[in-house]
């Protein structure tokens, strides 16, 4: 049996709710870390059961038990945290879009 995929993801909102609830059909991920821009304001959500909860999205992106990210922060932000997950050398997925701007993709 191949390896699985140790995911990470940025941001605790809908999107990110919803592909921590996919992740577990994947035959080669699995969820090891959820990130929220700060402390949280009420219990974690059942669907990150089980995943290492971080507090800063740069904790997550130091962790050397994430191989993949997935950005699910708000758009604005995609491009930063796109970049800044590279540069820790992570696999790095993200929801739509992907900048705010054709310049800022480049």
């Amino acid at each position: 049996m191949k390896a699985r995929l140790r995911w990470g993801i940025l941001g605790s909102g809908r999107v990110a709710r919803q592909f921590a609830t996919a992740l577990p059909r994947s035959a080669r991920g699995r969820l090891v870390a959820v990130a929220s821009r700060g402390a949280p304001a009420a219990p974690p959500a059942p669907e990150f059961a089980g995943a290492n909860l971080i507090h800063g999205y740069d904790a997550l992106l130091a962790d050397p038990e994430v191989d993949a990210v997935y950005v699910a922060t708000l758009h604005p932000d995609h491009a930063r945290w796109i970049a800044r997950a590279a540069a820790a050398g992570k696999h790095v997925l993200c929801e739509k879009p992907l900048a705010m701007t054709a310049a800022e993709a480049e």
